[in-house]
């Protein structure tokens, strides 16, 4: 397998370093890249340097992992208008462990294989490497016109909050990781997102300089979104990997709603389908665009890749009970954690369980909870028979709701209309 065409054709290379293509298929290879350790959970902005560290394993090449125990604790400036805030030891040892069984799941960890992907920490060898040592090593390589010279840097020297001399040094720092893995695990390659190349390349140069060695990069484009909304985000705010963060059902659901031209570039970047099946989908969107066939199957492969088959069953189940006829026998089968997954979102109200007890007049309950605004308008729709009660039709002959009505004997789900739910909590 060539590794640099296969990533070509999917659009995942930005910026490449030459030799690099040579250097691959000459000899196995290792390479690495590196994460952020600002969270216990990667989001899906990190799906695509786990995929090249993934493809460059298929390819038969060792992939690093560095979390950045270390540099965690200064800040990359890349592509950021101003400083964040600074990581305890102790938070940032909470995240790196959350960070490293996230990684475990997405590559080839055996020990004894060639090709077996390895995690760094680059706090190890930072920890005790002291401010009067650093500057003799690594900061007489580097001058400061080629530091001053990132786009990075200029952007923010050029800008109103400027930039601390903590954050002016990240490439350093950065750059010294690549020499150190160079120079202890013959790490010849460094992969990222195209905003990390300034960084990238001191890398390449202090090995150059330092080592009189030869190292090598490429980099993949930022993931934009056709609209102009910020990939990776929504109204709730990140999509994570995490399922305690962002439910399976969410994260399915936020592929499944890609629009078509997102989803004609997701298709290659974020799946490890071969290029025949792609291109078959790119068809059938073209001849059936209404039918969704590339949103589908790209909600498909991540959900699986990131959570589980099961959990992939799952979501097109909820999707089915909001979305399309799912039956009372469906919703019924969720236990509660997963129906309030499903109706994350849906208004809710809530009710007192005395109020049951009698029987609560339809009318009047669906007044009182405000799912209408009258007890005239609510009777008009439950007579017309646009009302559901747990996805089976409110008929005109059923006059209360009792507590055998009750899904999980807590819940309710009134559905008026087509699409608008309403979620009632028995307390």
């Amino acid at each position: 397998m060539n590794l640099i065409e296969e990533l070509q054709w999917r659009g995942m290379i930005q910026d490449i370093m030459p030799g690099t293509s040579e250097l691959l298929q000459k000899e196995m290879v290792s390479g690495y890249i590196g994460f952020d350790p600002t969270s216990d959970s990667l989001h899906i902005g990190s799906l695509v340097p786990i995929l090249l560290l993934v493809h460059l394993q298929k390819a038969g090449h060792k992939p690093f992992a560095l979390v950045g125990g270390a540099t965690g604790m200064v800040g990359d400036p890349s592509g950021k208008s101003e400083e964040r805030n600074l990581l305890s030891e102790e938070v940032l040892q909470h995240n790196l462990e959350g960070v490293r069984k996230q990684l475990a799941k997405f590559l080839d960890f055996t020990p004894g294989k060639p090709n077996a992907a390895e995690m760094v920490n680059n706090y190890d060898w930072f920890k005790d490497f002291s401010f009067l040592n650093f500057i003799r090593e690594v900061g007489k390589h580097i001058t400061v016109n080629y530091m001053m010279a990132k786009d990075s840097v200029k952007k923010r020297l050029d800008g109103e909050t400027g930039m601390s001399f903590t954050e002016f040094t990240y490439q350093l720092v950065q750059g010294y990781d690549f020499y150190w893995l160079y120079q202890n695990k013959h790490c010849k390659l460094q992969m990222g997102g195209s905003d990390q190349w300034g960084n990238i390349v001191t890398g390449t140069e202090l090995i150059r300089r330092k080592a009189g060695g030869e190292a090598f990069a490429f980099t993949c484009p930022l993931i934009t979104k056709t609209d102009g909304g910020k990939f990776g985000k929504t109204e709730k705010g990140n999509i994570w990997l995490d399922p305690k963060k962002t439910s399976p059902y969410q994260f399915y659901q936020f592929w499944l709603n890609a629009g078509d031209e997102d989803a004609k570039k997701w298709i290659k970047i974020f799946t490890l389908l071969p290029k025949e099946a792609i291109d078959g989908l790119l068809a059938l969107q073209e001849s059936a665009p209404h039918e969704r066939a590339l949103q589908k199957k790209l909600a498909e492969e991540l959900t699986c890749f990131v959570h589980s088959r099961d959990d992939f069953n799952f979501a097109v189940k909820a999707s089915e009970i909001l979305f399309g006829n799912a039956t009372t026998e469906v919703l019924q089968s969720l236990n509660e954690e997963q129906l309030l997954q499903v109706m994350e979102g849906v208004p809710s109200v809530e009710i007192n369980r005395s109020s049951l007890a009698a029987g609560y007049d339809i009318v009047s309950f669906l007044a009182d909870t405000q799912i209408f605004p009258s007890k005239g308008e609510a009777k008009k729709m439950w007579q017309a028979g646009g009302l559901a009660l747990n996805k089976t039709k409110i008929a005109v002959d059923k006059s209360a709701i009792t507590a055998g009505d009750l899904l999980r004997d807590k819940y309710l789900l009134v559905q008026k209309g087509k699409k608008n739910y309403y979620l009632v909590k028995v307390i």
